[in-house]
């Protein structure tokens, strides 16, 4: 357009048309400008080379023409140069303007233009300026392009900075780990990153002018999330990391969410702008370690460290009503056997059941829990009468005893519970689990598979076992410890052929100590090893003294058997006294099969090479397999006196286990003892039933070294001596119950009782013949009369024998036992 103009301009004011060669160039110069447009876009982004024909086509070439056509026409004459000159800088003006971002082909056309000018009027000096314009053209050039250069990759750096950004920024939302958001004013949604909308199914452009909270589901996320999301946005505050659920249909999704207000260049609050964080799987691994630390990997129950925090919830309730609560503290009995005999896993699968039934015993009345091991722990979180308490701890045990499949095994195991009740046994969670684990020693004491309530005197025979503990160590330092000897009878012979050593100790303040007391004393603090080399030393030595052709029997606790050290202990008590070693015969429980088999096997045989006798003393009562007689080098089976007892009664089936035993042990050459044989009719019946030794009152009580020796020295005839039938089998146990003479109510406990009898322990000094009324639980009351007395210990028969229920448990003490008296409603019996 501006050489069509140039040249119409000029045209105008011509006094004459150019002639035809002036006339040619300019036609050929417009018609060369016409395809400008089409050429340049056809050569933009296209090589140098060829971008350069392109301006030589349609800006160069036809600008020349121009000019050499213009000045033409003017040196005819038809045109004045004034008129020439200010169309030629026109033209030039005009094609800087349009090529104002290409400096080159600005000079270019500059020098078409003008260098025409110098070919048409062919002047050297004109020459030689425009090769001199030419120059600086090329000079100039070169830095503008330079600069241009420079310019255009600042702006393509620039350009890719908000590519990037954008890109990373499109990728970051597109990977769903985070999304960006903006809000109006009014809290409506100006901006919301397309993937989340996706995940609300809903398309983005619906979102737009919505609530910002219409991408929240507040209603779930809780009172304190959606009072602090709606303050900070009513507040104009910035928020960070609040949680939230997202508002999704069928999922569970949270999101954290961040935000910041906008202000505009006047200070004007504008909206706000934020982003957000996909919180589901953070979430869901607190929530999965949350539970992990509340909770019991195994069985899915409260562990140790939540059941303490629920405790103590309910012991801080602002209200005193609201602490009232009950404990259960189980453990379970026999559990130790699965787990050694058939392995950890069959035991894992065993807590698992005992979980399942856990639950399902207590139901809603309380929460269930696992301390650890085969310790379970259950919370009665509201005041409940004791009979209901007793009939959940028997509902507990009875389901716990019902038998399980284990592998295709069954397995049968128990439970003991002691149960503690706030605030009456105490109102701290320390005081409470104190007490709940003496009440569950008292029923373990008791003869386990049953509950026991805690009570005051429990304390007393807490402080009873320390002090038991202090004075066996007392004992053993000053040598208060002494054996005692019990013969063993040959039944074919009627001799005496050895002796049981057993260890009696005479406290020098309280008398006698029974042995299981503090046996069992001395093995729960280890000092079982250093009383057990004590009694076989000592028993060696006095075999010494003693005719060559008798036996002395000395047990073995299965913690000294584990001791690696026992063969040299053995060889040198033996050395010592200077006795052959098939004199010493070493009685072992079945208890050490539980043990490593390895270990146990290598026991036995490096005893055996010392030369020693063994003998499975307590056989029966134990480990149940019979696999250990094939490899144990026993010379002798020892029957527990529980066989013994009630062998006369009508229906029992122990004789027919004597029997049994008897012709198992002379299938496998062994000799067979019987212990605990009272009655000349048990005498008779493990007589006709093979028993080749007997051991009991019937022959002999226990002696001491003067008594012992005396009896040998008086002939080792043996005479049996002692009433015809036995009374009742009775049962230990350690039970508080309520004694009524004549209006008068005492505190007492039963030590042991049978259907027609008891002993009770806690009246001094009561004539025999007294009658009592004794109350063995809140709904069981008998009577009975004394027998006899010694100290405050007192033995009692029941007018009326109690009865036993099917699995041969006396039913009277199944109840709850009474709660003891106050010591000021007592009186003392004359």
């Amino acid at each position: 357009m501006a050489l069509i103009g140039g040249v119409l301009a000029a045209a105008n004011a011509a006094e004459s048309l150019p002639s035809i060669w002036p006339a040619i160039a300019l036609v050929l110069s417009v018609l060369g400008v016409l395809p400008v447009r089409y050429v340049w876009k056809a050569v933009a982004g296209r090589s140098l080379k060829v971008m350069a024909a392109g301006a030589g086509l349609v800006v160069v070439a036809p600008l020349f023409m121009f000019g050499f056509g213009m000045i033409r026409w003017t040196m005819e004459g038809s045109i004045a140069w004034d008129v020439t000159v200010a169309s030629m800088l026109g033209v030039s003006s005009i094609v800087v303007v349009y090529l104002r971002r290409n400096a080159a082909m600005i000079f270019a056309a500059q020098l078409a233009i003008w260098s025409a000018a110098v070919v048409a009027f062919g002047s050297l000096i004109g020459a030689l300026a425009v090769l001199a314009g030419l120059g600086i053209a090329v000079m100039v050039t070169r830095e503008q392009m330079e600069q241009q250069a420079l310019e255009t990759e600042y702006k393509r750096a620039q350009e890719r900075v908000a590519t990037r950004a954008q890109d990373i920024l499109t990728d970051y939302e597109e990977t769903g780990q985070g999304w960006f958001w903006e809000i109006d004013r009014r809290s409506l949604l100006t901006y919301i990153s397309p993937p989340v909308a996706q995940a609300l199914q809903v398309e983005p452009g619906r979102l737009l002018g919505q609530p910002l909270t219409r991408l929240f589901d507040l209603s779930d996320t809780g009172e304190e999330g959606e009072r602090t999301l709606l303050f900070h946005l009513s507040a104009r505050s910035s928020f960070s990391e609040l949680s939230v659920k997202a508002a999704i249909a069928d999922e569970e999704r949270w999101w954290s969410v961040s935000g910041r207000p906008l202000y505009d260049h006047l200070d004007n609050f504008i909206g706000f702008r934020g982003s957000g964080t996909d919180l589901t799987e953070r979430k869901r691994s607190q929530e999965n370690a949350t539970r992990l630390a509340r909770y019991d990997s195994l069985t899915g129950l409260a562990n140790r460290y939540e059941m303490s925090q629920s405790l103590e919830k309910i012991l801080a309730a602002p209200q005193l009503l609201n602490r009232n609560c009950a404990i259960f503290l189980l453990d379970l009995d026999r559990f130790k056997q699965v787990n050694d005999t058939m392995g950890h896993p069959a035991g894992d699968a065993l807590l698992k059941q005992v979980a399942q039934r856990l639950e399902r015993a207590v139901g809603k009345m309380g929460q269930v829990g696992r301390l650890g091991g085969d310790e379970f722990k259950v919370i009665i979180p509201t005041r409940v009468d004791r009979e209901t308490l007793a009939g959940l701890g028997r509902d507990i045990i009875n389901s716990l005893s019902q038998p399980y499949s284990i592998d295709g095994q069954r397995v049968v195991i128990g439970a003991s519970s002691g149960i503690a009740i706030s605030p009456d046994d105490g109102d701290t969670s320390e005081e409470l689990i104190r007490n709940a684990d003496l009440a569950l020693y008292a029923a373990k004491d008791g003869g386990r598979g049953r509950y026991h309530f805690y009570s005051q005197d429990l304390h007393a025979d807490a402080e009873a076992r320390s002090a038991m503990e202090e004075d066996l160590r007392d004992a053993l330092a000053k040598g208060e410890l002494e054996m005692f000897y019990q013969p063993i009878v040959a039944v074919e012979t009627q001799r005496i052929t050895g002796f049981e050593a057993l260890m009696r100790w005479h406290h020098p303040v309280k008398g006698w100590i029974s042995p299981h007391r503090f046996i069992e004393t001395a093995e729960d603090t280890g000092m079982i090893q250093q009383l057990g080399e004590w009694a076989l030393r000592q028993a060696c030595e006095q075999l010494a003294s003693w005719p060559g052709d008798i036996l002395m029997a000395v047990n073995v606790s299965p913690l000294q058997f584990a001791n690696p050290n026992l063969p040299s202990i053995v060889a040198n008590a033996i050395g010592h006294a200077g006795i052959a070693p098939s004199q010493l015969e070493l009685e072992i429980t079945e208890t050490v099969f539980l043990q490593d088999s390895a270990g146990t096997e290598a026991m036995f045989a490096a005893l055996k090479k010392l030369g020693v006798r063994m003998a499975l003393d307590d056989f029966g009562t134990g480990y149940s397999s019979l696999g250990y007689l094939k490899k144990a080098p026993f010379d002798k089976i020892k029957i527990d006196k529980s066989f013994v007892r009630g062998i006369t009664e009508a229906g029992s089936r122990n004789a027919a286990i004597i029997a049994s035993i008897t012709s198992l042990a002379q299938s496998l050459g062994m000799e067979t003892t019987a212990e605990g044989v009272e009655t000349m009719d048990e005498l008779d019946l493990v007589r006709k039933h093979g028993c080749s030794h007997v051991q009991g009152y019937i022959y002999e009580r226990p002696m001491d070294v003067r008594q012992a020796d005396a009896r040998i020295a008086a002939g080792l005839e043996a005479v049996a001596r002692g009433p015809r039938c036995s009374r009742a089998p009775r049962q230990k146990m350690l039970r508080k119950v309520m004694l009524d003479h004549n209006g008068h109510l005492y505190n007492g406990t039963i030590r042991n009782i049978s259907t027609t009898g008891a002993m009770i322990e806690g009246l001094w000094n009561v004539p025999v013949g007294t009658v009592f009324d004794v109350q063995i639980s809140y709904s069981r009351t008998v009577t009975c009369t004394t027998r006899w007395s010694e100290a405050d210990r007192i033995g009692v028969e029941f007018i009326e024998p109690l009865e036993r229920d099917a699995s041969g448990r006396i039913v009277a003490i199944e109840g709850v036992a009474p709660k003891p008296l106050d010591p000021a409603e007592m009186q003392k019996v004359g």
